[in-house]
């Protein structure tokens, strides 16, 4: 043998070597790889290659087929914020015709649970493991630096779409992901850890926790785009039409490939937009209240077989208000903020049922595996004691009713609400009725309240509803392992070089063709924000921990003078207890302590550690993740940037100096960030210069100069100098170097206005921030802005 032959395969050895995963992978060829290591290795070619040409054949080799004949389409629907109690399929008062026909069609299930918070539950569903141990213990705006809590799902646990399209799946998602750093939603990214990057070939939505449903801050794939220009436009209607298109353009490039679509629209996250029309639907129907609601529903739960006999209606907490609490003067408001919810949730449904009739008009309904899950955790008590701007809760902001009102008053009254006015949100306590007949509510893991969702599943071509709940013990992570399992999928040990981590999930298609079967998910963890629980051979032990979704500012106080080993577990028996309305505590102590111990171990494995990791922010809201910039600089196109990427003008001191030439009369927003429900704009009416600072809808502090700015060349310096977090300022306005204006900041916003707003130069896009050119929006600058230079002191 020769020396180059001998080289040759030397080299071709170090070349097989350098392409192993690692020394305990086993290299298999594209014949003998069952799925074990992805992708799959290219197929060798079949040709015949001689060194002239007349002597070769040309063969592309056959790509096998790896999976099932007639292989399903797949559908997860992903409602937001939403509880067990609301939807009519399930006892409730809310029209969801949508969600009703495909459980007829197929299978119901009243045991499904969710991590009881965004981010978590769809980390958690995309990837078949628990929502910390892949990094996603909290929302990926109040990321803190933990293991369990950095908001990025590892490489480790590859997602179903990941592992889908390497078996020749299309996949797309619609709406809401959520599972971005918010530091990282810039388009100059880094985009590794957008959807895209997740094994989405499509994507369209937005990338934060929420948005405007009138005007949201969308991105398509890998770039933001802005939503069409439209009276009409509503986002949850879009996301139909955009879904319909792809399977449109899957169906015309590649028939024969299945999809995978995830359409999680924003519908019912806050902010609550909805058409009048539909909101109108349900005038007069909550005029008795949340309690008289409460009552109503776990009537009909009982009545319709969706709840066991024998299961008991809990108690309203004692720190929620009760109906008979609300002063009149109050009533007519916090009734109209549920008539919106309501028709904001039937409207969600209502797209839902769009989506699938397209499918049936296509002829794929046949064989496209339907999942709906009707919601991501229970319903939101955010909205504290009702409220037009949510974000209130999330920055821990104290304010009254009195105060909600009033400011209501200013910018049209009650009929507003739904509109692009407000941002919405209703008082706990219909958050709580929605959770009939459950306590706790959303960011709450020890109560079903905060994590028992139902879901639905049909599958035609292969389910055949019998009409029977399934009452198995499940959970959001269950959803992974079973399209594996129906699809004879096996689980990688190997994706794109990354070891996989361990499943935590288990399949649930055992309990398609047997309704009474047992259920064979024997523990399940929960925690968000220190409430927390564990689920283990039908016991739940559990602990409401040291924070109240209901009333964030009081929560402060709580967690500061919180230790875990205070807090008081409960337990409950789920077999004789679906409610878990009777605490076993004192009678079975030495249970409580086993199961005690049993949480702390799932805990640790978990990357759960510390306990209340999520509560960081609350308390040191400073530590907010954020850039290490300390000075940017602007040009007049600068547009699209994150609230929580841009510099915090409104929230910390700092200095901004603005070079820009204008005409006279001059118009235009000079910059802004936030939107309606709350931010920071500063623009020119009629040359004279604004500066508005929109404290989350309820305080608004502005001021206007007293002489217009003549046309030419000027220097604008704005000032802002802010105590601390939340404290009080002032901003100081000059003009070429002389005092033009100023005003005082009562309070300030500790972490952000919004959750997916934009600092925007000569533009305001998305949600105005002020009233004042809500009709002229997006109000871009006439004249020519050089530079806007912002300086954080």
């Amino acid at each position: 043998m020769n020396r180059q032959l001998l080289l040759s395969l030397f080299l071709s050895g170090l070349l097989v070597s350098s392409c192993s995963i690692n020394k305990d992978t086993d290299t298999t060829s594209a014949t003998e790889n069952n799925g074990e290591v992805l992708p799959f290795a290219a197929l060798p070619m079949e040709s015949v290659t001689k060194a002239r040409l007349q002597d070769s054949n040309m063969k592309w080799p056959d790509e096998p087929n790896r999976l099932p004949a007639d292989a399903p389409n797949v559908l997860i629907v992903l409602l937001d914020d939403v509880g067990f109690g609301i939807s009519e399929t399930m006892g409730g008062e809310i029209h969801t015709p949508n969600f009703t026909k495909i459980a007829k069609e197929g299978l119901l299930y009243n045991t499904f649970h969710t991590t009881s918070i965004c981010s978590p539950t769809r980390a958690a569903l995309l990837t078949g493991r628990n929502h910390t141990r892949v990094s996603s213990g909290t929302i990926a705006e109040r990321a803190v630096a933990f293991d369990g809590y950095t908001g990025i799902i590892p490489k480790t646990a590859a997602t179903i779409p990941e592992i889908l399209k390497e078996y020749g799946y299309h996949t797309s998602a619609f709406g809401k992901w959520h599972n971005t750093p918010a530091t990282e939603t810039t388009m100059m990214g880094p985009k590794n850890h957008w959807p895209n990057a997740y094994g989405f070939e499509h994507f369209y939505g937005f990338l934060g926790g929420e948005t405007s449903q009138w005007e949201p801050r969308l991105t398509e794939n890998y770039d933001h785009i802005e939503p069409p220009q439209d009276e009409d436009y509503h986002l949850t209607e879009d996301l139909v039409k955009q879904a319909l298109k792809w399977v449109d353009n899957s169906q015309a490039f590649s028939p024969d490939k299945p999809f995978f679509m995830y359409w999680a629209p924003g519908g019912v996250h806050g902010p609550h937009h909805v058409a009048q029309e539909w909101a109108d639907k349900y005038k007069g129907k909550f005029d008795d209240g949340w309690d008289a609601y409460r009552e109503r529903v776990f009537k009909r739960q009982l009545e319709m077989g969706i709840i066991p006999e024998g299961t008991e209606l809990t108690p309203r907490d004692s720190t929620l208000q009760g109906w008979d609490d609300i002063p009149e003067g109050q009533r007519a408001f916090q009734r109209r903020l549920m008539e919106v919810f309501a028709g904001f949730v039937e409207h969600t449904d209502a797209q839902v049922g769009k989506l699938v009739d397209g499918l049936e008009e296509r002829g794929l309904k046949e064989n496209t595996i339907i999942i709906y899950i009707f919601g991501d955790n229970g319903s939101s008590a955010e909205g504290q004691q009702g409220s037009i701007s949510e974000l209130l809760a999330q920055n821990n902001i104290p304010n009254t009713v009195e105060q909600q009102i009033a400011a209501l008053g200013k910018i049209g009254g009650i009929e507003v609400l739904g509109s692009p006015h407000t941002d919405n949100m209703y008082h706990a306590g219909w958050a709580w009725a929605g959770g009939t007949p459950f306590k706790g509510t959303k960011l709450m893991g020890s109560y079903f309240g905060g994590t028992r969702n139902p879901m639905a599943i049909s599958w035609p071509k292969k389910i055949k509803p019998d009409g029977e709940i399934r009452t198995q013990f499940h959970h959001v992570i269950d959803i992974a392992p079973t399209l594996y399992d129906l699809l004879d999928i096996t689980h990688p040990k190997v994706v794109h070089g990354y070891d996989q981590m361990q499943m935590d999930g288990q399949s649930l298609a055992y309990t398609f063709d047997q309704a009474s079967a047992p259920s064979e998910k024997e523990v399940q963890f929960f925690d968000n924000n220190a409430s927390r629980a564990i689920y283990k051979d039908g016991w739940m032990a559990s602990t409401f921990g040291p924070f109240i979704p209901w009333n964030t500012p009081a929560s402060v106080k709580r967690v500061n003078n919180w230790d875990m080993d205070n807090d008081v577990w409960e337990l409950y028996k789920l077999d004789e207890d679906f409610s878990q309305a009777h605490n076993l505590a004192k009678d079975n102590p030495e249970k409580l302590e086993q199961l005690k111990k049993d949480f702390l171990a799932l805990a640790e494995d978990n990357k759960d550690f510390p306990i209340g990791a999520g509560l960081w922010l609350r308390n040191h809201p400073a530590d907010i993740r954020k850039t290490s910039y300390r000075e940017w600089n602007f040009k007049q196109d600068t547009r699209r940037m994150p609230e929580f990427t841009a510099p915090g003008i409104g929230r910390e001191s700092n200095e901004v100096t603005v070079d820009m030439e204008v005409g006279s009369g001059a118009n235009g927003v000079i910059y802004a960030v936030g939107g309606a429900g709350g931010g920071v704009t500063l623009f020119m009416e009629n040359g004279y210069l604004v500066y508005e600072y929109n404290m989350l809808l309820i305080e608004n502090y502005s001021v206007k100069g007293k002489t217009a700015i003549p046309a030419g060349k000027h220097k604008l310096g704005i000032t802002t100098t802010v105590k601390g977090p939340g404290q009080p300022g002032t901003v100081q306005i000059t003009l070429d170097g002389h005092d033009y204006a100023s005003v005082d900041l009562v309070r300030t916003v500790p972490l952000a206005f919004t959750a997916t707003e934009t600092f925007d130069v000569g533009v305001d896009l998305g949600s105005p921030v002020s009233l004042a050119y809500f009709n002229k929006r997006p109000f871009e600058f006439v004249g020519k802005i050089n530079s806007v230079n912002v300086k954080l002191k």
